[in-house]
């Protein structure tokens, strides 16, 4: 699946940069990528006993004032050939592509609680300067990791949680332990 869509994002990337029209391809792809999200979106895109001239009118009428024609026919194809699974992942790399090449990337940050916004500019801040890229925050809250972050961005993975130190400890004390 990773590979079709990413032979999608690609062609719909040099598409966007033949045309001069990368920032609206970002813009709209975003668009309809967060409104396919929705579950009963995503129910009724994947639903087997749905024809697709059905989904292309759905298509039609809830994006067609909101996005260029190139990408509502990128929507038009992928449900003429039954592929509808592959449109959040596809618009996610092409998101991905137009985003590096403006010198963007997105890190995603996950802590065991909220952070504030003074937080979060100033983890922006630091990874903008270590990557020397625009950098978005996402945030994630995952009380399961006890304390500290991980963070995933532009191919670092950076993991200091406590719940990590403490598993690397349990293996270190069995290894010496001779368990």
């Amino acid at each position: 699946m990773e590979r079709l869509s990413a032979l999608y994002a690609s062609a719909l990337f040099d598409l966007a940069l033949e045309r001069g029209t990368a920032d609206m391809f970002l813009d709209q792809a975003s668009f309809v990528r967060d409104s396919l999200r929705d579950p009963q979106c995503r129910s009724m895109l994947v639903h087997p006993q749905i024809p697709a001239s059905e989904k292309q009118e759905f298509f039609r009428k809830v994006f067609a004032k909101h996005i260029n024609d190139d990408l509502l026919g990128f929507l038009f194809l992928v449900t003429e050939k039954n592929r509808e699974t592959y449109l959040v992942p596809a618009l996610d790399s092409l998101i991905g592509m137009i985003s590096r090449h403006k010198g963007k990337v997105t890190a995603n940050v996950c802590f065991a609680s909220a952070l504030s916004e003074k937080q979060l500019a100033a983890i922006k801040n630091v990874l903008s300067k270590m990557l020397d890229k625009d950098v978005e925050i996402s945030l994630n809250v995952d009380k399961t990791i006890i304390g500290g972050p991980y963070i995933l961005v532009d191919g670092y993975y950076l993991d200091w949680t406590v719940r990590t130190r403490l598993r690397d400890l349990m293996v270190h004390m069995k290894e010496g332990c001779g368990a």
